[in-house]
């Protein structure tokens, strides 16, 4: 059974549209080699972070939905975290009863 999943990551601010679209692929990539599908892409951009990552204040934001089964925690993010380019890796489990208001 395939579970939906937010893959969020922060990579290097200071990366050329090249090298980012270089980041892009190698994610997807991963994501499909994992037997998991992208189902959307937030790409947020550079925004200030709450410290310091490798002394950048800002870092890019990447906001990944996918369906995937298995563990994508070991299968996805531990091949991500190992890029010079991502600073950080975040793989949740999305839960229907998060977006729904209590009355």
């Amino acid at each position: 059974m395939q579970n939906q999943y937010d893959l969020n990551l922060i990579l290097n601010p200071n990366l050329s549209g090249e090298q980012l679209q270089t980041e892009k692929d190698y994610i997807g990539n991963v994501v499909q080699n994992a037997g998991a599908e992208v189902t959307a892409l937030d790409d947020v951009g550079n925004r200030r972070m709450a410290y310091a990552i490798e002394k950048d204040r800002e870092g890019y934001y990447l906001l990944y939905t996918i369906k995937a089964g298995g563990d994508p925690e070991k299968d996805i993010a531990a091949s991500l975290r190992l890029r010079d380019n991502v600073r950080r890796v975040l793989v949740v489990k999305d839960r229907p009863e998060w977006k729904t208001k209590k009355a």
